[in-house]
């Protein structure tokens, strides 16, 4: 096979990902010393999600940043969770931790907008929430953050499920 009949194909499977969005939530440079000098490469975490409630993020590393960034994002593609998305905020309020890091995350009425930092802005972003309150609490290492906020949205229940447990209709819950 030619190279350059590779790159189309490459392409076409890009052309398929056009639903997505794709965020960068940080890039870090980082350097090696070796006996000529400093050797760097490149470590980015980028979030991707569909706007209609599934997200994943990835972390890759390359000597470039376009690797390092593809790389993250083709394991963000893999890595899809799915928020329960109703009138644009989350069924109910979660806490998610991971190490020392841990975010609440609250929801909010129609018009609130996406009150969070960074890393939880990217994330309810590029998932399709546009109305939420959220508070970053202990350590502030983005790569944490990110997953406490995914560890959140694992046990956030959906309105059905909720409606069951509590042995009422759906409409009794959502009003």
């Amino acid at each position: 096979m030619e190279p350059r009949e590779r790159d189309q194909r490459r392409d076409r499977s890009r052309e398929g990902d056009k639903e997505f969005v794709e965020k960068l939530v940080k890039l870090n440079r980082v350097a090696k010393v070796v006996k000529g000098g400093r050797r760097f490469s490149f470590s980015a975490l980028t979030v991707v999600g569909n706007g209609k409630g599934n997200v994943g993020y990835g972390f890759g590393k390359a000597n470039d940043v376009s690797e390092a960034i593809r790389k993250s994002i083709d394991k963000a593609k893999r890595s899809l969770v799915t928020i329960p998305v109703k009138r644009s905020t989350i069924p109910h309020e979660i806490v998610g931790t991971y190490k020392s890091s841990s975010v609440m995350i609250k929801p909010a009425s129609p018009g609130t907008g996406i009150i969070a930092g960074g890393a939880v802005r990217a994330i309810m972003e590029a998932g399709g929430v546009s109305d939420i309150l959220s508070k970053s609490l202990g350590a502030k290492n983005s790569m944490n953050i990110v997953k406490a906020v995914f560890n959140g949205l694992e046990h956030l229940l959906d309105a059905r499920q909720i409606a069951r447990n509590r042995g009422k209709a759906l409409k009794d819950v959502w009003g």
